[in-house]
């Protein structure tokens, strides 16, 4: 039994280490790929990122566009509805043929909903990625060409047309009995499909009693993070930094600096790297069975058991001949027989006598032999006897 217990926690547990960071992933059940994602830093050197790589400049965003459009050329793929046909019509009455939706049979053309983002520094005539999903029943986009569409704004104002074929990444091969497909049929992209008609530039300098301000919004809040940027700033341009909150951090543009010189100032004050601090923090989902644990995740003195009980039911069909002295009375029968087997694993109580860093958490869950599921309910108790010193996510 010790053995069996030594060899199946040697399989759940793999190590690899890139760099400063330890991942541990723990395999349990079948189809979980990766149960624990233990993330560890070392807390004497911290992690360092680029503040651009932990803000955004506000102001600086794209903007959503959606049209509805129809798809032609589908060799019998496309929609049977009365919307695809009611749209056919509209199109071919603006060319000067004057048609009923009767008049047309479905199959070779869709109507779909076209969508794309408006860049924040896209210009008139510039080229956008549009992509499109069939609305109605159509069964493959596949060689279909969108006509020009009309791509409007929330406010209801056309910034884009999008036209082209629509390029869906996979196939359909079908015969009378069975049929192959790769990739989802109903949904396609249109590389540089759409030109922009009307630009709109993002604004990201504000004007505040007469200072230029440059607003950076954290990706993650923290107030320690924010702090750091704001210090990291200030050392090359002095009190021009003020951290607003645990997201905001904002940025007085120096009177010295010309409206041309703006760009580089934006790229002196992004480019300085910070120890970024990550929370203590225990996310679970349960629907996939993944756990990651964040670095300062710390576990108070605690005993941990964990067992299980395994219940085994099998069913198996026994041909049934009951007979009877002096009698023809029964008939033969194919029975279900029912076997019910119950065994109850040993659990081991491990003490955790201190607290301990995720690295040695890691050690004493694979030591007991834990499953994903099991490292689930265990991180639950953890926390309602208040030794889990985190914040427990649960997805």
């Amino acid at each position: 039994m010790k053995s069996t217990k030594s060899k199946r926690a040697k399989q759940q547990k793999s190590t690899m280490v890139l760099g400063s960071q330890t991942h541990y992933f723990a395999f349990g059940v079948p189809l979980m790929t990766c149960a624990l994602i233990a993330c560890t830093l070392m807390v004497s050197v911290g992690r360092c990122e680029r503040i651009k790589d932990i803000v955004d400049i506000q102001g600086i965003r794209s903007n959503p566009l959606r049209g509805v459009g129809l798809v032609i050329g589908l060799a019998d793929n496309g929609d049977t509805t009365l919307l695809s046909r009611q749209m056919l019509t509209n199109i071919l009455r603006d060319s000067g043929l004057v048609l009923s939706p009767s008049d047309l049979t479905g199959g070779n053309v869709a109507v779909v909903m076209v969508t794309a983002e408006l860049g924040p520094f896209a210009r008139e005539g510039s080229q956008i990625d549009v992509d499109v999903s069939a609305v109605g029943n159509a069964k493959s986009l596949q060689g279909g060409m969108l006509l020009p569409t009309p791509l409007k704004g929330l406010d209801g104002q056309v910034y884009a047309v999008a036209q082209g074929g629509v390029s869906i990444g996979g196939w359909t091969v079908a015969g009378d009995k069975a049929s192959i497909t790769k990739n989802h049929q109903t949904v396609g992209r249109i590389p540089g499909g759409g030109i922009v008609e009307k630009e709109e530039i993002a604004t990201f300098v504000e004007y505040i009693a007469g200072h230029r301000i440059i607003t950076l919004n954290l990706r993650n809040n923290d107030f320690s993070t924010a702090e750091r940027i704001s210090r990291a700033i200030s050392q090359d341009y002095p009190d021009s930094a003020v951290v607003v909150d645990a997201g905001t951090v904002k940025v007085k543009v120096p009177s010295e600096i010309s409206h041309t010189g703006i760009v580089d100032f934006i790229v002196a004050i992004t480019k300085p790297e910070v120890e970024v601090d990550i929370p203590a923090v225990v996310v679970i989902n349960e629907r996939t069975g993944t756990i990651v644990v964040g670095d300062n995740v710390g576990i108070s003195a605690v005993a941990i058991s964990q067992g299980s009980l395994v219940i085994k039911i099998k069913e198996m069909p026994i041909v049934s001949q009951p007979t009877a002295p002096f009698s023809d009375a029964g008939d033969t029968k194919v029975v279900q027989q029912t076997i019910i087997g119950v065994e109850e694993k040993d659990a081991y109580l491990i003490p955790v006598s201190r607290a301990v860093t995720v690295s040695e958490l890691a050690k004493i869950l694979n030591a007991i032999g834990a499953t994903p599921r099991d490292m689930i309910a265990i991180f639950n108790t953890l926390k309602k006897a208040g030794a889990l010193q985190a914040k427990l996510v649960i997805m």
